[in-house]
């Protein structure tokens, strides 16, 4: 079973976020999302200012398998994105949860958080 810390949230399309101090959201893919995927090889990330919807394709992610979408959980607007993961997309296999994060959302509606899966959920969707 794939790592799956219990401080963040998740979304059943394996995006995982974490609530930073300042209000904003740090969103990644999870452990057993890069699991299915293999060697991530490129990643595509929203431009900073982008407004999403929730649940908008906010960037792509491709391995030595597949292609696959990476949505935003919720609505706001991307305040940044992980420069090191576009030079160094690997490190999204290699640290999901920390230096392979993808990008930073203010959310529209703050409360949108509390209603995504928590871990046990999560692993219920991915058990």
């Amino acid at each position: 079973m794939s790592q799956i810390p219990t401080d963040l949230k998740y979304t059943a399309s394996h995006e995982w976020l974490r609530l930073e101090t300042d209000g904003t959201i740090t969103i990644g893919i999870t452990e057993h999302a890069q699991d299915l995927l293999g060697d991530i090889v490129f990643v595509e990330l929203p431009a900073v200012g982008a407004v999403l919807e929730a649940e908008a394709t906010a960037g792509v992610v491709e391995s030595v398998k597949a292609a696959s979408d990476v949505y935003a959980p919720i609505a706001g607007s991307v305040t940044a994105i992980n420069q090191d993961l576009i030079d160094a997309s690997e490190t999204a296999n290699s640290d999901p949860y920390g230096a392979g994060w993808f990008f930073k959302l203010r959310p529209a509606n703050p409360a949108d958080f509390d209603g995504l899966l928590n871990a046990e959920q999560y692993a219920a969707e991915v058990g």
